[in-house]
């Protein structure tokens, strides 16, 4: 799909320009009548694995879109989580409950939840089993299942640490991201060892233990004690991101702020009485001592996905258990009936909310168009966005492709590798309305 400026607003004036220019809430409703007037006529039984932001966004789309489907989706969870704001909530500057709605309220009419997790796909007899046995017959899937956190690679390390004794994790939950920033600000009046890092996983927002690297750094500034902390950022390769260019900037900006990086070193295991870490790194194992640190656990597919067929069979990603798609369409190399969407897809790029809103119209128009007997003409090019926060107040809008070349929305506009006010604002204001939009499936 081919994005646009106008996708993402600058601020509240620029978005009601570009509402207005597109005639307003009229020509939203206009849109999806016609949408539903020219809907594709099927008995067709599709299920989807998952009601997160990719699985919810895809089902509101395909209300519209199709006429007559059965569409089902299998989840367990009574809550909808917005990930990204888990790392402003983790800063201070938003309660946990900003993150947390419940699953049905985005869910539209006419598609069925089913209100448990899935256990065992059967991609052969096109058939899902949901943990309570039930059968779930399909004539396509999509796997929209998320990843899972999987703190238990990490020796010592369990949930209940966070937000005890130094241990902070980001990405476990609103409720364990508002005690890690608890554990944060502690840290910041008391001074000490600061140790962030990441795993060596494919994972989600690659950007988030860079981003609280920085806002530790920058909280700890505005309170005077900078001169305190001693910060070490543990990269996991020789590289803190993924992009050339953006791997410079910030190994420039680690710099100037005075945090060490120690490269090629990923946790191995974590002693919370001792308050060390221990890494593996090309010289063996290296203990390195902390005050506070925020634990990014390794990543991967939930069991129903790993434990199933459909999973790379082979390459990096084997343990891991990522499905195995065809990068731009997003489709099944061996099971053509089966599409995945959103982390658990084993594409090199994309593991964040605003790849979903790219990626999403894509299985969308594929999925479609074999209905109809066409084929799907939509190719997803890797876009990935991470609004690179630096300090409160000041991100950088780093969006790439599966080339690595920037892909700016805001060419002229917005400079993806400077620091700037509005960059913050997409992430703390506009980045939340745009979300919401993609979950109605209206962007």
């Amino acid at each position: 799909m081919t994005r646009q400026p106008d996708d993402i607003a600058l601020d509240r004036r620029n978005f009601l320009k570009v509402f207005m220019a597109a005639g307003g809430a009229g020509a939203l409703g206009a849109l999806a009548t016609q949408a539903r007037a020219s809907a594709v006529q099927t008995k067709a039984r599709i299920v989807i694995l998952g009601a997160g932001a990719a699985g919810t966004a895809l089902a509101n789309r395909l209300v519209d879109r199709l006429s007559g489907a059965s569409i089902t989706i299998v989840d367990g969870r009574k809550q909808h989580l917005y990930q990204p704001g888990f790392t402003l909530i983790a800063a201070g500057l938003k309660p946990a409950s900003y993150s947390v709605t419940s699953t049905t309220d985005w869910l539209p009419s006419g598609v069925t939840l089913v209100e448990e997790a899935a256990a065992n796909i059967d991609p052969v007899a096109r058939k899902v089993t949901t943990a309570s046995g039930k059968d779930l017959e399909y004539d396509f899937l999509i796997l929209a299942t998320g990843l899972t956190l999987d703190y238990g690679q990490i020796e010592g390390m369990s949930m209940d640490l966070i937000g005890k004794n130094g241990i902070g994790s980001v990405y476990a939950g609103p409720d364990y991201a508002a005690l890690t920033y608890a554990e944060m600000s502690r840290f910041t009046e008391k001074g000490g060892v600061g140790l962030f890092s990441r795993p060596a996983t494919e994972m989600k927002c690659a950007g988030a233990p860079l981003k609280y690297a920085f806002l530790t750094d920058d909280i700890a500034r505005r309170k005077g004690t900078r001169g305190k902390l001693e910060m070490v950022y543990a990269a996991h390769n020789k590289a803190l991101f993924s992009v050339p260019i953006v791997n410079e900037k910030l190994r420039m900006l680690f710099e100037d702020r005075g945090i060490e990086v120690r490269r090629d070193h990923v946790m191995s295991a974590i002693d919370p009485g001792k308050k060390i870490a221990t890494f593996q790194t090309p010289d063996g194992p290296k203990d390195i001592g902390y005050d506070f640190t925020n634990i990014i656990p390794p990543m991967r597919a939930p069991d129903v996905v790993l434990n199933s067929p459909l999973p790379w069979q082979d390459g990096p990603w084997v343990k891991q258990g990522w499905a195995e798609v065809d990068k731009h369409t997003l489709r099944h190399v061996r099971f053509p009936e089966v599409f995945a969407v959103g982390d658990i897809a084993g594409v090199p790029k994309g593991k964040t909310a605003a790849s979903v809103k790219w990626q999403v119209p894509v299985v969308e128009d594929h999925l479609v168009a074999a209905l109809s007997g066409k084929e799907g003409t939509a190719s997803f090019d890797g876009y990935t966005s991470c609004p690179m926060i630096t300090r409160i107040g000041r991100a950088m809008l780093i969006e790439f492709d599966y080339k690595d070349n920037l892909v700016p929305s805001f060419p002229g506009v917005i400079a993806p590798l400077e620091e700037l006010w509005v960059s913050w604002l997409m992430k703390e204001v506009a980045l939340k309305a745009t979300y919401n939009a993609m979950l109605r499936g209206r962007a």
